[in-house]
């Protein structure tokens, strides 16, 4: 009898500990929802809202309408179903983008329909498990046909750490008597963050395993071309770096070019470029502003220059055995920030201003093996092996020459 008096108080406790649980669930999934969708706002690149937001304790729902700052109406909606549960959240939804309203787009021989997604959220690790499956699409737009075969799109992670890979059967874009096929694309990425992106890491890898230009009067084939990707922002600076592996490049069965290229960006002013994101994400909100850009972004974007950010060739190892040419070397360009204050550059349309910006560049690029047929042409010795490129206040002079008329016409 006792222990028959024992079984509702249990049973009791037991409903009340599930029910804690699954309130608990709904709390940790919004909570972090709302986190991640800020410290993503906070990067700048993306405008995040929601709409038609259901909590509860057992389901949730809503739409993300995620658009770019200045996307001049292209937008898409995540439409989310959220089923919490004790141990885990499952989710499920559809992808709808909107376009601009020009253009058609087709699917071929089925109906177009949303893509779906699903996904899995633990509360207790705080981990997301993602899935996206592409159907076949063809797009029509001013004569031009886009193709994607399908694909499949993964994310994965947790607050201030995230990975995404993707994955294109393959695309082909047709214009008249042009064609570029591209695939598989194959695109992996680590995005790892501090709270409100203040700090953050992001690393990418694009590949394409095989492209193909079709035209009256060119034809290339390559097997595959791989960008490499790195961007960091600390407390100083940003810095962007990036690699080029071309693989190989055919033109008529000849090799046309083969080689890679490294290059980095740095020397961005961190907080600068903090202020201007939120000035950025102002104006979005602001929606079309008669503000002048000297009065808005024209002073955090002098700001941004004031640690006199330089571009480091840090090699190139280009070759062309079809055309008998090829390309070694290294070098720096850097900008001088002295006297920020009398650039204005809401004005670069202008030559007068083009001018004020080229005479703060000075760098140097060394050429190592010059082809005989470069030197002919700039007017050097013939047995010239290396050519020294230096920028003066804007001005290029090569192996301490002026620039050729050829050369000098083009600037």
């Amino acid at each position: 009898m006792r222990k028959e008096r024992l079984i509702v108080p249990v049973l009791a406790v037991l409903a009340l500990a599930w029910a804690v649980a699954q309130t608990l669930a709904g709390l940790l999934f919004e909570r972090e929802l709302a986190r991640t969708l800020e410290d993503l706002q906070a990067r700048g690149e993306l405008s995040i809202r929601r709409s038609d937001v259901q909590r509860g304790w057992l389901t949730s729902r809503g739409i993300l309408h995620v658009s770019s700052p200045f996307g001049q109406g292209r937008h898409l909606d995540i439409v989310y179903r959220a089923r919490h549960g004790v141990l885990s959240t499952r989710l499920a939804g559809t992808l709808r983008p909107h376009l601009p309203a020009r253009g058609e787009t087709s699917p071929g021989d089925v109906e177009l329909a949303p893509p779906d997604w699903e996904a899995s959220y633990n509360p207790f690790t705080a981990t997301f498990d993602g899935r996206l499956e592409l159907s076949p699409l063809v797009v029509h737009q001013q004569g031009r046909t886009l193709t994607l075969q399908g694909g499949r799109v993964l994310v994965q992670g947790s607050f201030g750490d995230w990975r995404l890979k993707a994955r294109l059967a393959s695309l082909r874009l047709d214009d008249g008597e042009a064609s570029l096929r591209a695939g598989p694309v194959i695109l992996e990425s680590r995005y790892a963050y501090t709270e409100g992106a203040y700090h953050f890491t992001q690393q990418d890898l694009l590949r394409l395993q095989g492209l193909a230009w079709r035209s009256p009067d060119l034809s290339l084939d390559a097997e595959e071309i791989a960008l490499h990707g790195r961007t960091t922002l600390d407390e100083e600076e940003l810095r962007l770096r990036g690699r080029l592996d071309l693989g190989e490049i055919r033109s008529s069965g000849e090799v046309l070019a083969t080689g890679d290229l490294t290059a980095e960006l740095s020397r961005l002013d961190a907080d600068a470029l903090r202020t201007l994101l939120a000035a950025l994400r102002r104006e979005a909100a602001r929606g079309p502003s008669p503000a002048p850009w000297r009065e808005t972004l024209s002073p955090v974007l002098r700001q941004l220059l004031a640690d006199s950010p330089r571009l480091d060739i840090h090699s190139i190892d280009l070759d062309s055995p079809m055309l008998g040419l090829s390309l070694q070397g290294e070098g720096v360009l850097v900008f001088d920030a002295r006297d920020l204050a009398a650039l204005d550059p809401s004005a670069l349309d202008e030559p007068a201003e083009r001018g004020e910006w080229r005479e703060r560049l000075d760098g140097d690029f060394l050429w190592r093996d010059l082809p005989p047929v470069i030197a002919l042409w700039l007017g050097l010795p013939l047995d010239t092996r290396e050519l020294q490129i230096d920028v003066v206040r804007g001005e290029v002079r090569l192996n301490g020459r002026p620039l050729p008329p050829v050369l000098e016409s083009l600037r």
